[in-house]
Protein backbone atom coordinates (compact mmCIF):
# COMPACT_ATOMS: atom_id res chain seq x y z
CA UNK A 1 0.00 0.00 0.00
CA UNK A 2 1.55 3.37 -0.53
CA UNK A 3 2.49 5.82 1.50
CA UNK A 4 -0.54 8.54 0.48
CA UNK A 5 -2.91 5.48 0.89
CA UNK A 6 -1.68 4.86 4.63
CA UNK A 7 -1.71 8.82 5.10
CA UNK A 8 -5.52 9.57 6.58
CA UNK A 9 -5.39 13.84 6.22
CA UNK A 10 -6.93 15.46 9.15
CA UNK A 11 -10.03 17.78 8.70
CA UNK A 12 -9.92 17.38 4.66
CA UNK A 13 -13.39 18.48 3.90
CA UNK A 14 -13.71 21.05 6.36
CA UNK A 15 -10.81 22.87 5.62
CA UNK A 16 -10.72 23.14 1.76
CA UNK A 17 -14.48 24.17 2.69
CA UNK A 18 -13.07 26.82 5.10
CA UNK A 19 -11.25 28.30 1.90
CA UNK A 20 -14.49 28.81 -0.10
CA UNK A 21 -11.97 27.93 -3.07
CA UNK A 22 -12.43 29.84 -6.48
CA UNK A 23 -12.04 27.87 -9.30
CA UNK A 24 -9.60 30.93 -10.75
CA UNK A 25 -8.14 31.57 -7.63
CA UNK A 26 -4.62 31.21 -6.43
CA UNK A 27 -3.71 29.49 -3.06
CA UNK A 28 -1.09 28.25 -0.89
CA UNK A 29 -0.91 25.00 0.86
CA UNK A 30 1.95 25.87 3.40
CA UNK A 31 2.41 22.09 4.79
CA UNK A 32 2.32 19.38 1.86
CA UNK A 33 3.17 16.67 3.49
CA UNK A 34 1.29 13.87 1.28
CA UNK A 35 -0.73 16.36 -0.47
CA UNK A 36 -3.93 15.50 1.24
CA UNK A 37 -5.44 18.81 1.06
CA UNK A 38 -3.92 19.93 -1.63
CA UNK A 39 -5.21 17.27 -4.14
CA UNK A 40 -8.85 18.18 -2.39
CA UNK A 41 -7.87 22.09 -3.37
CA UNK A 42 -6.80 21.08 -6.95
CA UNK A 43 -10.06 19.42 -7.42
CA UNK A 44 -11.77 22.62 -6.95
CA UNK A 45 -9.79 24.53 -8.92
CA UNK A 46 -10.26 25.23 -13.22
CA UNK A 47 -7.84 25.14 -15.55
CA UNK A 48 -6.20 28.94 -14.50
CA UNK A 49 -6.15 28.58 -10.74
CA UNK A 50 -3.23 27.85 -9.25
CA UNK A 51 -1.67 26.07 -6.18
CA UNK A 52 1.58 27.00 -4.43
CA UNK A 53 2.75 24.02 -1.92
CA UNK A 54 5.81 24.52 0.50
CA UNK A 55 6.97 22.01 2.49
CA UNK A 56 10.65 21.12 4.08
CA UNK A 57 10.35 17.43 3.78
CA UNK A 58 12.74 16.22 0.52
CA UNK A 59 10.43 13.29 0.45
CA UNK A 60 6.83 14.90 0.38
CA UNK A 61 8.44 17.31 -2.35
CA UNK A 62 9.21 14.02 -4.43
CA UNK A 63 5.68 12.99 -3.44
CA UNK A 64 4.41 16.18 -5.09
CA UNK A 65 6.26 16.30 -8.23
CA UNK A 66 4.56 12.30 -8.68
CA UNK A 67 0.82 14.26 -9.02
CA UNK A 68 2.27 15.79 -12.41
CA UNK A 69 -0.37 18.90 -12.60
CA UNK A 70 0.54 21.97 -14.14
CA UNK A 71 -1.33 24.20 -11.59
CA UNK A 72 0.71 22.88 -8.75
CA UNK A 73 4.68 24.58 -7.76
CA UNK A 74 6.05 22.86 -5.02
CA UNK A 75 8.62 24.98 -3.13
CA UNK A 76 11.13 23.15 -0.44
CA UNK A 77 11.40 25.61 1.93
CA UNK A 78 10.07 26.09 5.00
CA UNK A 79 7.09 28.29 5.32
CA UNK A 80 8.53 31.30 6.87
CA UNK A 81 10.09 32.30 4.03
CA UNK A 82 6.31 32.95 2.39
CA UNK A 83 7.14 36.02 1.04
CA UNK A 84 10.35 35.32 -0.20
CA UNK A 85 9.35 32.36 -2.41
CA UNK A 86 6.21 34.05 -3.61
CA UNK A 87 8.00 36.85 -4.57
CA UNK A 88 10.53 34.99 -6.48
CA UNK A 89 7.77 33.09 -8.40
CA UNK A 90 5.99 36.49 -9.43
CA UNK A 91 2.80 35.91 -7.01
CA UNK A 92 1.30 38.96 -5.69
CA UNK A 93 -2.33 38.53 -3.38
CA UNK A 94 -3.74 35.07 -3.11
CA UNK A 95 -6.99 33.73 -2.10
CA UNK A 96 -6.36 31.21 0.94
CA UNK A 97 -3.66 29.74 2.51
CA UNK A 98 -3.57 26.43 4.44
CA UNK A 99 -1.78 25.93 7.34
CA UNK A 100 -1.79 22.08 8.80
CA UNK A 101 1.23 22.02 11.37
CA UNK A 102 3.42 19.51 13.38
CA UNK A 103 4.91 16.43 11.89
CA UNK A 104 3.04 14.11 9.80
CA UNK A 105 2.12 10.65 10.05
CA UNK A 106 4.88 9.64 7.15
CA UNK A 107 7.32 11.41 9.10
CA UNK A 108 6.16 9.80 12.70
CA UNK A 109 5.84 6.05 11.12
CA UNK A 110 9.73 6.14 9.32
CA UNK A 111 11.98 4.84 11.97
CA UNK A 112 15.03 6.13 10.44
CA UNK A 113 13.41 9.84 10.38
CA UNK A 114 13.97 9.29 14.64
CA UNK A 115 10.87 11.19 15.53
CA UNK A 116 9.52 8.39 17.32
CA UNK A 117 10.30 6.32 20.61
CA UNK A 118 8.56 3.46 19.28
CA UNK A 119 11.94 2.66 16.75
CA UNK A 120 15.50 2.49 17.58
CA UNK A 121 17.06 4.78 14.85
CA UNK A 122 19.52 7.63 14.47
CA UNK A 123 18.28 10.68 16.58
CA UNK A 124 17.38 13.03 14.16
CA UNK A 125 14.33 14.58 14.28
CA UNK A 126 15.06 17.30 11.40
CA UNK A 127 11.76 17.74 8.54
CA UNK A 128 14.62 18.50 6.64
CA UNK A 129 17.28 16.13 6.09
CA UNK A 130 18.95 18.56 4.26
CA UNK A 131 20.23 20.47 5.97
CA UNK A 132 20.23 22.05 10.31
CA UNK A 133 21.52 20.32 13.14
CA UNK A 134 20.02 16.92 14.34
CA UNK A 135 18.59 16.60 18.22
CA UNK A 136 22.16 13.87 18.72
CA UNK A 137 24.14 16.63 17.56
CA UNK A 138 22.61 19.56 20.01
CA UNK A 139 22.37 17.32 22.78
CA UNK A 140 26.16 16.27 22.88
CA UNK A 141 26.74 20.17 23.64
CA UNK A 142 23.91 21.25 25.12
CA UNK A 143 24.01 22.50 29.02
CA UNK A 144 21.36 20.73 31.46
CA UNK A 145 20.13 24.25 31.61
CA UNK A 146 19.44 24.44 28.04
CA UNK A 147 17.78 20.82 27.61
CA UNK A 148 15.21 21.67 30.81
CA UNK A 149 14.59 24.94 29.12
CA UNK A 150 13.62 23.00 26.06
CA UNK A 151 11.89 20.58 27.52
CA UNK A 152 9.87 22.75 30.12
CA UNK A 153 9.00 25.47 27.20
CA UNK A 154 8.19 23.24 24.07
CA UNK A 155 6.76 20.13 25.94
CA UNK A 156 5.26 21.55 29.15
CA UNK A 157 7.40 18.94 30.46
CA UNK A 158 7.20 18.90 34.82
CA UNK A 159 10.31 16.84 35.17
CA UNK A 160 12.20 18.77 32.57
CA UNK A 161 15.32 19.32 35.10
CA UNK A 162 15.37 15.71 36.09
CA UNK A 163 15.47 14.44 32.65
CA UNK A 164 17.97 16.77 31.62
CA UNK A 165 20.17 15.82 34.02
CA UNK A 166 19.78 12.04 33.68
CA UNK A 167 20.77 12.78 29.63
CA UNK A 168 24.02 14.61 30.87
CA UNK A 169 24.61 12.01 33.23
CA UNK A 170 23.75 9.26 30.49
CA UNK A 171 26.66 11.28 28.19
CA UNK A 172 29.52 10.78 30.19
CA UNK A 173 29.46 7.31 29.28
CA UNK A 174 29.00 8.16 25.65
CA UNK A 175 27.20 10.28 23.20
CA UNK A 176 23.22 9.52 23.05
CA UNK A 177 22.90 9.18 19.27
CA UNK A 178 19.54 7.04 19.08
CA UNK A 179 16.19 7.35 20.02
CA UNK A 180 16.11 4.33 21.86
CA UNK A 181 18.86 5.57 23.92
CA UNK A 182 16.98 8.74 24.82
CA UNK A 183 13.75 6.90 25.43
CA UNK A 184 15.53 4.71 28.23
CA UNK A 185 17.01 7.93 29.99
CA UNK A 186 13.46 9.11 30.15
CA UNK A 187 11.67 6.36 30.96
CA UNK A 188 13.97 5.67 33.51
CA UNK A 189 13.17 9.17 35.09
CA UNK A 190 9.98 9.81 34.81
CA UNK A 191 8.02 7.27 36.64
CA UNK A 192 5.10 8.86 36.83
CA UNK A 193 2.99 10.18 33.65
CA UNK A 194 -0.58 10.47 32.33
CA UNK A 195 -2.50 6.98 31.68
CA UNK A 196 -2.03 5.48 28.58
CA UNK A 197 1.11 8.25 27.46
CA UNK A 198 5.08 6.68 27.28
CA UNK A 199 7.33 9.10 29.80
CA UNK A 200 8.98 10.06 26.95
CA UNK A 201 6.54 11.60 24.70
CA UNK A 202 6.17 15.18 25.85
CA UNK A 203 10.45 15.19 25.69
CA UNK A 204 10.18 14.01 21.91
CA UNK A 205 7.88 16.05 21.24
CA UNK A 206 9.64 19.19 22.76
CA UNK A 207 13.11 18.13 21.16
CA UNK A 208 11.25 17.87 17.62
CA UNK A 209 9.83 21.37 17.81
CA UNK A 210 13.11 22.96 19.40
CA UNK A 211 15.14 21.75 16.64
CA UNK A 212 12.59 22.39 13.68
CA UNK A 213 12.17 26.29 15.26
CA UNK A 214 8.40 25.14 14.12
CA UNK A 215 6.84 27.74 17.04
CA UNK A 216 9.47 30.54 15.42
CA UNK A 217 8.42 29.19 12.21
CA UNK A 218 4.47 29.80 12.76
CA UNK A 219 4.85 33.02 14.06
CA UNK A 220 6.88 34.34 11.21
CA UNK A 221 4.40 33.11 8.73
CA UNK A 222 1.56 34.46 10.19
CA UNK A 223 1.83 37.97 9.45
CA UNK A 224 2.75 37.05 6.21
CA UNK A 225 -0.51 35.33 5.32
CA UNK A 226 -2.12 38.17 6.17
CA UNK A 227 -0.02 40.36 4.18
CA UNK A 228 -0.94 38.28 1.32
CA UNK A 229 -4.32 37.65 1.46
CA UNK A 230 -6.63 39.66 -0.59
CA UNK A 231 -9.71 41.13 0.85
CA UNK A 232 -12.34 38.45 0.94
CA UNK A 233 -9.31 35.71 1.27
CA UNK A 234 -9.02 33.15 4.27
CA UNK A 235 -6.60 31.86 6.21
CA UNK A 236 -7.07 28.45 7.81
CA UNK A 237 -4.58 26.72 10.12
CA UNK A 238 -4.72 23.48 11.76
CA UNK A 239 -2.97 22.78 15.08
CA UNK A 240 -2.22 19.99 17.22
CA UNK A 241 -1.24 20.73 20.68
CA UNK A 242 -1.46 24.11 22.81
CA UNK A 243 1.67 25.89 21.86
CA UNK A 244 0.80 26.04 18.23
CA UNK A 245 -3.17 26.75 18.92
CA UNK A 246 -2.04 29.52 21.61
CA UNK A 247 0.02 31.67 19.48
CA UNK A 248 -2.64 31.15 16.91
CA UNK A 249 -5.90 32.03 18.14
CA UNK A 250 -4.06 35.25 19.97
CA UNK A 251 -3.21 36.03 16.00
CA UNK A 252 -6.76 35.72 15.60
CA UNK A 253 -8.07 37.30 18.03
CA UNK A 254 -5.79 40.71 18.10
CA UNK A 255 -5.93 40.57 14.20
CA UNK A 256 -9.66 40.55 14.37
CA UNK A 257 -10.05 43.52 16.63
CA UNK A 258 -9.45 47.52 16.11
CA UNK A 259 -5.87 49.13 17.39
CA UNK A 260 -6.20 50.23 20.58
CA UNK A 261 -5.52 53.48 20.95
CA UNK A 262 -5.48 56.00 24.41
CA UNK A 263 -8.49 55.60 26.70
CA UNK A 264 -9.02 59.29 26.80
CA UNK A 265 -8.93 60.15 22.59
CA UNK A 266 -12.05 61.16 21.75
CA UNK A 267 -12.59 58.94 18.58
CA UNK A 268 -16.01 57.49 17.30
CA UNK A 269 -16.29 53.77 17.26
CA UNK A 270 -17.86 54.45 13.72
CA UNK A 271 -14.10 56.46 12.76
CA UNK A 272 -11.84 53.59 14.66
CA UNK A 273 -9.24 51.92 11.89
CA UNK A 274 -11.08 48.43 11.00
CA UNK A 275 -9.00 45.30 11.63
CA UNK A 276 -6.96 42.89 8.95
CA UNK A 277 -8.90 40.03 9.52
CA UNK A 278 -12.77 38.97 10.68
CA UNK A 279 -12.93 35.76 13.06
CA UNK A 280 -14.66 32.53 10.28
CA UNK A 281 -17.26 30.44 12.77
CA UNK A 282 -15.65 28.67 16.00
CA UNK A 283 -12.99 26.42 16.20
CA UNK A 284 -13.41 23.35 14.51
CA UNK A 285 -12.57 19.96 15.83
CA UNK A 286 -12.80 16.61 14.33
CA UNK A 287 -15.92 14.47 14.36
CA UNK A 288 -16.70 10.92 16.39
CA UNK A 289 -16.30 8.87 13.22
CA UNK A 290 -12.93 10.68 12.39
CA UNK A 291 -11.30 10.52 15.63
CA UNK A 292 -12.12 6.48 15.27
CA UNK A 293 -10.73 6.23 11.69
CA UNK A 294 -7.80 8.50 12.90
CA UNK A 295 -6.52 8.64 16.51
CA UNK A 296 -3.89 11.02 15.55
CA UNK A 297 -6.73 13.39 14.89
CA UNK A 298 -8.18 13.36 18.26
CA UNK A 299 -5.72 16.83 19.74
CA UNK A 300 -6.56 18.66 16.25
CA UNK A 301 -8.26 22.32 16.32
CA UNK A 302 -8.95 24.48 12.74
CA UNK A 303 -9.47 27.72 12.76
CA UNK A 304 -10.42 30.20 10.46
CA UNK A 305 -10.06 34.53 9.40
CA UNK A 306 -11.28 36.28 6.54
CA UNK A 307 -8.88 39.17 5.38
CA UNK A 308 -10.69 42.61 5.26
CA UNK A 309 -9.83 45.68 3.12
CA UNK A 310 -7.98 47.08 6.20
CA UNK A 311 -4.43 47.77 5.80
CA UNK A 312 -2.75 44.78 7.45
Amino acid sequence: MSEQALHITVLLHEAVDALAIRSDGVYVDCTFGRGGHSRKILTQLGPTGRLIAFDRDLVAIAAGQEMNDDRLTLVHAPFSDLDVELEQLGVGLVDGVLLDLGVSSPQLDDGARGMSFRFDAPLDMRMDTSRGQTVADWLADASVAQITEVLRDYGEERFAYAIAKAIAAARAGGAVETTGQLAAIVEKTVRTREPGKHPATRSFQALRIFINQELEELTQVLPACVRRLRPGGRLAVISFHSLEDRIVKRFMRDGSRPPQLPARLPVRAADMPKPPLVLVGKAVHPGDDEVARNPRSRSAVMRVAERTEAAA
